[in-house]
């Protein structure tokens, strides 16, 4: 009884705090969904449990919760936040990523979903690197690669229809690194890119009624992070992808104009040393002094996998333990994991 209290008092506590904080960009966002949104609204005020921690899993069918597990081997923490990618060896993948999904939220950890999406111009699902997409053409329905697109928008919106039925709230990050040159999606016009970025938005929200989305804009850390921005009504949490050692602006660039969105702010992608072949000998406390020092605004992120990761570096228990950082066990009670049962 005194469990089933406590959660009901926190629950009660985030609802609160939810119907002041600004509105979500879908008008729908569900009730569960709104607590988180409004949960990481409120971070950003607080001087300690304030940065929530998070490491990416893997993608398609190599996505589990082992990694945070070995995490919580090493060091007595849970990662609060687990990420996981849709992209499969030839095609979307759900199944996987949705498994470790489901059972980190029901074991009340957050979740963040994104998808390295294919080429919709392949027949073979390849081309993620793919330079010579015209984007304006998936725009046009009387184009073939519109269909081909359409159809690789219901396969992911399927895997997140799941986790809508299983009460997963998804920290929804599509198109990211959106202003480099390395992806089918990127680098290309601002104005038509934000339309790409409203029809999804639209689709998955309208026609596909996904109202368990938080939505997440994530440029690559560098030039033009703003640009590519699609509004404040088709965003709630904003963020830059990095990799390096130096957590600090000569480093990292474009923060300015991301901390001038109103928007909670995080590292979207965190990976020390560079974008390949990271030694593993990282001191993640060098992370969060950075954080502290050169980026104020930021309450949340999740470092990479493989040995960008938080099992794979130094002093992580250390930087798991600062009075800054929110772990799993930290959230509050009812944020994330299923509900119990009415009171007898």
């Amino acid at each position: 009884m005194r469990t089933y209290f406590a959660w009901l008092f926190s629950f009660a506590f985030l609802v609160s705090v939810s119907m002041a904080a600004p509105a979500p960009a879908n008008p729908q966002l569900n009730e569960r969904g709104r607590a988180v949104l409004a949960y990481f609204q409120s971070l950003e005020a607080r001087t300690d449990k304030r940065l929530l921690s998070g490491q990416f899993s893997n993608f398609g069918d190599g996505a589990s919760v082992l990694i945070a597990e070995q995490i919580h081997e090493r060091t007595g923490h849970w990662p609060a936040i687990l990420g996981v990618d849709y992209a499969g060896h030839g095609g979307i993948a759900v199944d996987a990523p949705n498994r470790a999904a489901i059972a980190y939220w029901r074991a009340g950890g957050l979740v963040t979903v994104s998808t390295h999406l294919y080429d919709p111009a392949s027949t073979n699902m390849t081309g993620l690197r793919d330079k010579d997409v015209d984007i304006a053409q998936l725009l046009d329905a009387k184009t073939d690669i519109h269909a081909q697109w359409m159809a690789e928008l219901d396969r992911v919106a399927a895997g997140l229809l799941e986790l809508k039925h299983d009460g997963v709230v998804v920290l929804w990050r599509p198109f990211h690194e959106m202003n480099g040159d390395w992806f089918w999606w990127d680098g290309k016009d601002p104005k038509t890119f934000v339309r790409l970025w409203r029809q999804m938005f639209d689709y998955f929200t309208k026609t596909k009624a996904l109202d368990n989305l938080i939505w997440v804009y994530a440029p690559n850390h560098g030039n033009n992070t703003a640009d590519y921005y699609p509004g404040d009504d088709y965003v709630d949490l904003a963020g830059l992808d990095a990799y390096t050692d130096f957590v600090d602006p000569d480093h990292i660039h474009g923060y300015p104009e991301i901390a001038a969105v109103k928007k909670p702010f995080g590292f979207t992608e965190f990976g020390p040393h560079g974008p390949s072949d990271p030694p593993g000998d990282y001191d993640y406390r060098r992370f969060l002094e950075g954080v502290k020092k050169n980026f104020p605004r930021t309450v949340f992120f999740m470092s990479w996998n493989a040995r960008w990761s938080l099992d794979s570096n130094t002093n992580v228990q250390e930087m798991l333990s600062d009075p800054w950082i929110v772990n799993r066990e930290d959230l509050p009670n009812g944020l994330a994991g299923d509900t119990p049962p009415a009171a007898p």
